[in-house]
């Protein structure tokens, strides 16, 4: 009874165990409902980063097996990027990295998102690397440049040392795609571990990761279970969507332009409203894009000296000189506004050309016909007399006389005495009375 009594305890004790023993090894498996995907292409910067924060909160919340980012960047800025893997180090779910589709690349700072991953996956076709900093602040000297590099080394390096345990990171590779931006291809890269996986597509991915076991930063382990997790895809949202629009160099250069086109023309008309509200809002969205940019102050201050040449040019007598100061101003302003070095950043030739053509043709013949209009005499109402020709109709002289201008009768008086029949010409109006002198 008793030797009964023990061995039905010592099964349940091993089936006990067998049932904790996930939880006592400190392993979870994944929900595996779901998993989250999002796209994250072009240059890194504040609204991938915002964008990249948000859809790992949102993959918590929901309880996704994973968070999976398309990536295809060839780089971005340094703060965004760092900012991006320290989201990634303190999510609560396993993100995967999957550079996609062929053709796609991480290059620059995408090397180190992808480093950062707890799965590093690529699709055939693409390649990584290319990691060497480039400043955005203007070019570097040797001792700044050697800095930058270290500090650049070792941040990678702290990254794929802190993955390893857990996946495929060559840190000895991470050095040299700074220090000397070497780049592999998805097969070479397996190769060499410094990507866990290469897929095809997404389905490829979800079966090739379901059952990897990934050690998180909180000491966890969880296993993914995403064979058949229902695949939820996080878009951007109009919101981000508009900022990153309006963060590209040339959108917020246009912006740039629009908006001192319209304020110009508002304080140069007031009362027209629409220019100026039109104005006001392109010159805030182009101030916050700015901020998200690699702005060269020389460069935007060219560019306002520009705007003050064109305007000087249609009230001064330069037979030309100021508008060709003010295009060569603005054009190198345009080259200048951007940090050269950063490929992403540059403004396109064609957007410089057009808006230095658009500028001067605005100036010359919109601005330079208000102009013109606005020093013009008038032409109707008694302003309109002044420089008239007319007719004395009577002996003219200090006390008064009749003449005939623009076809009405006007009471008259000059210091010279005028007879009748002569021409004469209006030089000054004083309430009803015209003040002529003969015409020669």
């Amino acid at each position: 009874m008793k030797s009964n009594i023990k061995s039905k305890m010592a099964i349940a004790a091993v089936y006990i165990i067998l049932c904790l023993w996930p939880a006592l090894m400190g392993v979870a498996r994944a929900a595996g409902s779901e998993v989250t995907v999002i796209k994250l292409s072009g240059a890194i910067g504040p609204v991938s980063s915002e964008y990249v924060a948000k859809s790992i909160e949102k993959a918590g919340k929901a309880g996704a097996a994973a968070l999976i980012i398309e990536l295809d960047t060839p780089g971005g800025l340094d703060t965004s990027m760092r900012q991006i893997v320290k989201d990634i180090n303190g999510s609560k779910t396993p993100v995967v990295v999957y550079v996609w589709p062929s053709g796609a690349r991480a290059a620059s700072a995408g090397v180190f998102i992808t480093m950062a991953a707890n799965i590093a996956a690529m699709a055939p076709g693409t390649n990584i690397g290319a990691a060497h900093p480039v400043t955005i602040a203007g070019k570097m000297d040797r001792t700044t440049s050697d800095k930058a590099e270290n500090d650049a080394v070792a941040y990678i390096k702290a990254i794929a040392q802190a993955r390893a345990s857990s996946g495929r990171r060559n840190a000895a590779w991470a050095e040299e795609a700074v220090r000397k931006s070497v780049s592999l291809t998805a097969a070479e890269a397996l190769r060499q571990g410094v990507i866990d996986v290469v897929a095809d597509d997404l389905g490829d991915l979800l079966k090739k990761i379901d059952g990897k076991q990934i050690k998180m930063d909180n000491n966890t382990a969880i296993v993914l279970n995403t064979s058949k997790a229902a695949v939820v895809r996080d878009e951007m949202g109009w919101r981000l969507t508009i900022l990153g629009l309006i963060s590209d160099p040339n959108v917020a250069y246009i912006l740039m332009l629009i908006g001192m086109y319209g304020l110009f023309f508002e304080l140069s008309n007031p009362g027209a409203v629409f220019p100026g509200i039109a104005g006001g809002i392109s010159l805030i969205l182009s101030f916050y894009a700015f901020q998200t940019l690699p702005v060269n102050y020389a460069g935007l201050f060219l560019i306002l000296l520009a705007l003050v040449m064109f305007v000087l040019e249609l009230k001064v007598v330069s037979h030309g000189a100021l508008t060709i100061g003010g295009i060569i101003s603005m054009t190198m302003g345009a080259l200048m506004l951007f940090e050269e070095s950063s490929p992403f950043f540059r403004l396109s030739l064609y957007i410089i050309a057009i808006s230095v053509i658009v500028t001067v043709v605005f100036f010359s013949v919109i601005v330079g016909l208000s102009y013109r209009a606005y020093r013009r005499r008038p032409i109707n109402g008694v302003d309109g007399l002044v420089g008239a020709v007319g007719t004395a109709v009577e002996v003219i002289d200090k006390d008064g006389g009749m003449a005939m201008v623009n076809g009405a009768l006007w009471q008259c008086g000059s210091d010279t005495p005028i007879d009748k029949g002569r021409r004469v010409r209006v030089v000054e109006i004083t309430g009803l009375r015209l003040k002529v002198t003969p015409e020669l």
